[in-house]
């Protein structure tokens, strides 16, 4: 088995980057999601969920760390990362609540501008980050702004099943994985406890709960009309009403990750 593809998602909901090599600490892939657009009045967190408009969104980082942000219509926005410590915001990410610096009124205008509502965007340094769910993962495990799980694994040959239940190709992005595995059985993923990827231990904490965001291209935004691959995945991925596809993990360590790089099931 290898490694066959990295992604991340500077901004949560944003468009992925798709990634050669990356560094990997407690919160994921160095950069994955440290980024969240809220509401400004009162800071709840948006995603493609309710607003598609998110999905046009460009995002990647400058040579010296800075957030660029790109999308149709808008000129190109650089934006520093924050103090820690300054401007904190009060936010809401399902159920936890967390105080993190906002990244300035520039980035709100010009994300309220596309989204036509009025929002801002706040930042996650490493030291508020958020604790896994309860009764997941080790005291010392976070994450930033995913919906609970620093890092999201999927099997190429899962994926390739699902396609086959479905009658056509679906994209991987849907599902927006950080790291993609060939070279195992379809839903193998689902058997594993303890992954080693060359130099790096990753612990498999649970499935991850898939819901309407699926049904959205991810090179269009455009909803599918038939609500796949969720239609097919209810089929055969259902479990006490939850629809499961992926695992979620943590990472024990740091360390870098390539594309290529051999996976090994230790547990």
């Amino acid at each position: 088995m290898i490694l066959s593809a990295l992604y991340r998602y500077p901004v949560k909901s944003a468009q992925a980057q798709s990634l050669q090599g990356s560094p990997v600490g407690s919160l994921g892939l160095e950069g994955d999601r440290r980024w969240l657009v809220v509401e400004a009045e009162n800071g709840r967190f948006l995603t493609q969920r309710a607003w598609p408009r998110l999905g046009r969104i460009n995002a990647s980082y400058s040579a010296n760390g800075q957030l660029l942000l790109s999308a149709p219509g808008l000129a190109a926005l650089e934006v520093p990362v924050p103090p820690a410590d300054d401007g904190l915001r009060g936010v809401t990410i399902w159920r936890d609540t967390l105080q993190v610096p906002d990244a300035g009124d520039a980035a709100a205008a010009w994300l309220s501008e596309l989204l036509g509502k009025t929002v801002r965007l706040v930042y996650c340094p490493e030291q508020r980050a958020r604790y896994l769910p309860s009764g997941y993962g080790l005291n010392s495990d976070r994450a930033a702004f995913p919906d609970g799980f620093p890092l999201l694994l999927i099997g190429q040959a899962s994926l390739d099943e699902l396609s086959r239940r479905v009658g056509r190709p679906m994209e991987m992005l849907r599902f927006r994985p950080n790291l993609v595995i060939e070279g195992a059985e379809a839903f193998a993923e689902d058997g594993w406890k303890r992954i080693r990827i060359g130099d790096m231990t990753f612990r498999v904490l649970k499935p991850s709960v898939r819901c309407i965001l699926t049904t959205l291209d991810p090179t269009t935004g455009e909803r599918s009309p038939d609500r796949e691959p969720l239609t097919t995945l209810k089929t055969f991925r259902e479990k006490e009403g939850d629809v499961l596809f992926g695992q979620n993990l943590a990472v024990d360590g740091t360390g870098e990750l390539s594309v290529g790089m051999r996976v090994q099931v230790i547990e």
